[in-house]
């Protein structure tokens, strides 16, 4: 299945991936993981198939796998998400694994401090769907709760590639300070990409991630553009505020970034996210245009606009190319 086609994909643009190890996200526990090491479940990485690659206890596979059950019952995997989220939709990766896939998978969610024992109560986010050998699993989930721990539940053993969970990060604002400079944009604060002119290299959300890009595939790039215009993304911030500072990062980006980028934003009250790719051609300008090099950090304060507090920003490059980070630094706005 191609999550670019799949009607009930639209998740996967629209939201991050909330079982990234790069968000703090841990598979803390597995019934069993005796043929591939559960870790391996939430690696930001593709799957792989090794052919001839064995290690003490069998073929090694690249994602989690128990062994063959000879009882009741059915495995399980627990992962504890770095930030807690509304769930959105979910993938159950099934790639490489063709003889040895469980024929079924759920799963359950918890909201909880520390980590779930015998006492846990978990709420079932995905009834038990029907897996296929090698192929991607697209399941949409209408529950806007809160959660901090997934349970994987294989059904009744065997192997899944990668486990992907898109949402939305749920930050307690009451609890921010409103003079405390933020960065509203961040992943870790609620900020994601949700549209984009094109993604062929990365997606939005990717600038927002944590540190500083550790190569070139880490961050968002188009493909070379060979018609008039621009390219643009858009990103909805974590809550709205004022934005005072701006970095634009093109780290690892040399024949390949921008040559020029502007900001445009907007305190958005009504709408759909499609609807917003119209009228974001519209907003305010937030940062005029402005020169970028290759392979740098470029800082703007003095060149932000003050157009009070907004929402959502649309980001513009031009003509097209690749940037590795973008942070939005302002005060909310309550």
């Amino acid at each position: 299945m191609n999550s670019a086609t799949s009607p009930s994909a639209g998740f996967v643009d629209k939201f991050i991936d909330l079982a990234s190890p790069r968000l703090g996200t841990e598979v803390i526990s597995a019934t069993d993981d005796f043929f591939a090491d559960k870790s391996r479940l939430i690696n930001p990485a593709p799957p792989v198939f090794i052919a001839d690659k064995y290690d003490e206890n069998g073929k090694w596979m690249d994602g989690w796998e128990s062994r063959r059950k000879r009882g009741e019952g059915h495995d399980h995997c627990i992962i504890r998400l770095g930030l807690p989220g509304v769930v959105h939709g979910v993938n159950i990766d099934t790639s490489h694994f063709t003889g040895n896939f469980p024929p079924a998978a759920s799963v359950d969610a918890c909201l909880i401090d520390g980590d779930p024992d015998a006492k846990t109560v978990w709420t079932e986010i995905l009834p038990a769907v029907t897996l296929k050998g090698d192929s991607q699993h697209l399941h949409a989930i209408a529950d806007n709760r809160n959660w901090s721990h997934l349970r994987l539940n294989i059904y009744p053993d065997g192997g899944v590639a990668r486990l992907r969970v898109y949402g939305e990060v749920q930050c307690n604002w009451e609890k921010r300070d409103p003079d405390e400079l933020i960065d509203l944009a961040a992943l870790v604060n609620g900020g994601r990409g949700f549209a984009a002119s094109d993604q062929h290299y990365g997606t939005p959300s990717q600038i927002l991630a944590p540190g500083r890009g550790v190569n070139m595939g880490d961050g968002w790039e188009t493909r070379r553009r060979r018609e008039p215009g621009n390219d643009w993304a858009l990103i909805a911030l974590g809550h709205p505020g004022v934005i005072s500072r701006i970095e634009v990062d093109t780290a690892h980006f040399k024949g390949n970034y921008p040559d020029r980028c502007s900001i445009q934003g907007a305190l958005v009250t009504g709408g759909t996210e499609e609807s917003l790719i119209t009228q974001s051609m519209f907003w305010k300008t937030l940062l005029p245009e402005q020169k970028l090099e290759m392979d740098a950090v470029h800082p703007f304060e003095k060149e932000v606009i003050d157009i009070g507090p907004i929402s959502h920003i649309r980001l513009n490059i031009i003509p097209d190319g690749g940037i590795s980070r973008l942070r939005l630094f302002g005060r909310i706005k309550r």
